[in-house]
């Protein structure tokens, strides 16, 4: 005997980015504000003037990719519970990637689902971690391996926030936009390449087309059956680098911008991309002070690493590489030895 239970529907999850100034907003529930003491210290006053709430509460958590573990998920839960929140409260996540990844998955798992809005302070955070729904944390086998999809109520993208952003942190959003160029948009590179990112007008229109770019995909494949994993450009490197460096010595975007060089390498290799498209992708990442190079030492340890990515396999590992600038390819059947030797020269 077979019971079936037809569950076939369609759910709804839009919703609306705005790049503009925080509005002026009332909620009536509760309502918890999710940062770290940094981010607090610096906007939570602008932010308190903008938002009102039924009862109001702020969840600090340490500052930092290592902290965007078990315990600090732990912590924001513990709050929540204690403060009985319920499925009408809702969640506003204040800060970089690291917040808004670790209060979307708290969101998803409270009480099996509660609503959460992103204010991202970083400019990677504005134009990749904040779009998308993907929420998770780290442990001690690598970076985004626990998680869920779940899509925010809205995001708020405001400016005031980067105007003490350290340049280290400009630069690893810079990585994030120019992911998407070279992925997506061969016309938005040249527009970057020629581009001043320093210039407040300029940026805004940067961050206007990246976020467009990335709502365009996340719109086709919201939960990374296909097209989605292509704005993992430079992350499947990356995240190795992160993971061997402990999470300590390059910031995330940073991370990125080694590993899109790495990619790059292979697809010249593979005769993916010209010399001269790999030349340019470099110099731009330079020319926002982003490091380019990591030394490895052990070749066959980093491939093996490879295998941690939620993209592979037990035995094939997956590339996102570029064709040229403003296409992309994913594949998993790239030979093993072509991949250590591109290690190898680094």
């Amino acid at each position: 005997m077979q019971v079936h239970i037809p569950l076939v529907k369609t759910v709804d999850n839009s919703y609306s980015i705005s790049i503009e100034p925080l509005q002026a907003t009332h909620f009536d529930t509760k309502v918890a504000i999710i940062t770290n003491p940094k981010v607090a210290g610096l906007h939570l006053g602008y932010l308190l003037s903008k938002i009102t709430a039924k009862e109001l509460y702020i969840i600090t958590v340490p500052d930092g990719e290592e902290y965007k573990n078990q315990e600090s998920v732990n912590t924001i839960l513990e709050s929540l519970f204690n403060h009985r929140f319920n499925r009408k409260s809702l969640l506003i996540a204040f800060g970089g990637g690291v917040i808004g990844d670790m209060t979307g998955y708290v969101a998803s798992i409270y009480q099996r689902g509660i609503d959460f809005l992103q204010v991202p302070t970083t400019l990677l955070s504005q134009v990749d971690a904040s779009v998308g729904g993907k929420t998770g944390m780290n442990n001690s086998y690598g970076k985004n391996l626990i998680g869920a999809f779940h899509q925010p109520k809205s995001v708020h993208i405001d400016a005031h926030f980067l105007q003490t952003l350290p340049q280290r942190e400009f630069g690893a959003g810079v990585a994030e936009i120019v992911k998407m160029a070279v992925t997506f948009n061969k016309d938005f590179f040249t527009f970057l390449e020629h581009a001043d990112l320093y210039d407040k007008e300029v940026l805004q229109e940067a961050i206007k087309q990246a976020v467009q770019t990335k709502a365009d995909v996340v719109e086709q494949d919201e939960k990374e059956h296909g097209l989605r994993a292509a704005l993992n450009y430079g992350h499947t490197f990356g995240h190795v680098i992160e993971s061997q460096t402990a999470y300590k010595t390059y910031l995330h975007g940073e991370a990125v911008a080694i590993g899109m060089v790495l990619a790059n390498r292979l697809a010249v290799k593979l005769k993916l991309m010209s010399e001269d498209e790999a030349y340019r992708v470099e110099q731009f990442l330079k020319k926002y002070n982003l490091p380019t190079h990591y030394t490895i030492s052990n070749s066959e340890i980093f491939y093996e690493t490879f295998f941690l990515d939620k993209k592979s396999t037990d035995a094939q590992v997956t590339f996102i590489l570029p064709l040229g600038i403003g296409d992309v390819k994913i594949t998993d059947s790239i030979d093993k030895n072509i991949v250590l030797s591109v290690l190898d020269a680094f």
